[in-house]
């Protein structure tokens, strides 16, 4: 008797951990998948994702299909894309010693990050539209703070010597420098270790928007003091690229074996 009651018992506990357990994972999916909108000023997005789910390219795939893509749809891309793309610029990779997805010099991360919406630009869970506006990342919370409201595209093509890209553009990264952070440590030196970061920044974004089936092009030749003035960057923020993203007309692809040709037909060349 005394055996039953302790099998059933065990039993019981073991039922409200399963319980319990499954309440917990999937309050955490809810919580991954889900825009919370703090005080309408903090945006928190959804969590980033480290596992690809399987219509996502390979490291491989992505690297082969990378483009400069300067023609987009007329649609949006999703809040989810939009998270995994800042996560993947700058975002955290190491919580105990804040490492994060580029390397930096004496890991001084001077870069800062901003993204110009467009309306209608980001579509979010509930089929609402992000509410256009330049907005901050802040890699911490992996939220996005807004900085002002409005659709501010067209002010950004103009200051970037009118490339219709970056005016058509769901949305447009923005990433400046805080230089100081670097050269403090590294002196004149460091100038050059910052535009390597931000060439590792630009890359990442390169490298997730393709493999999220998007499409992008990096920008130099632009106003500098007229950027600074649309996204609002503080006077010691300097302004080193555009990323302008949207859904591509045409994705570019090639395949391994046209590669694999290429490569034999050199080898045949002395």
């Amino acid at each position: 008797m005394r055996f039953k009651t302790v099998l059933f018992t065990i039993v019981i506990v073991l039922s409200a951990l399963i319980s319990l357990l499954a309440y917990f994972t999937l309050t955490q999916r809810r919580d991954i998948a889900t825009t919370t909108y703090i005080g309408g000023e903090i945006i928190y997005l959804p969590l980033p994702r480290i596992r690809s789910g399987d219509h996502v390219l390979s490291v491989e795939e992505a690297i082969a299909y990378r483009r400069s893509i300067r023609e987009y749809l007329d649609q949006p891309i999703t809040i989810q894309q939009l998270s995994q793309i800042l996560w993947a610029t700058y975002g955290v990779t190491d919580p105990l010693r804040e490492f994060k997805t580029v390397p930096s010099a004496g890991a001084t991360y001077p870069l800062e990050i901003y993204v110009v919406v467009k309306t209608n630009g980001v579509i979010l869970e509930n089929n609402e539209y992000l509410e256009p506006g330049v907005y901050k990342y802040d890699w911490r919370r992996h939220a996005l703070i807004l900085v002002k409201k409005g659709d501010f595209s067209r002010d950004l093509m103009r200051e970037a010597l009118n490339q219709e890209w970056v005016g058509n553009a769901r949305v447009n990264i923005v990433i400046a420098a805080v230089f100081e952070r670097t050269t403090r440590r590294y002196g004149d030196r460091g100038v050059r270790y910052v535009y390597m970061e931000v060439g590792h920044a630009g890359q990442n974004v390169y490298l997730i928007s393709t493999s999220l089936g998007l499409g992008c092009v990096v920008i130099g030749a632009f106003n500098d003091d007229g950027v600074s003035r649309v996204v609002g960057l503080s006077s010691d923020e300097k302004p080193l690229y555009i990323i302008s993203i949207g859904v591509p007309k045409t994705p570019y692809r090639v395949s391994e074996h046209s590669i694999h040709n290429y490569i034999l037909n050199n080898r045949k060349t002395p």
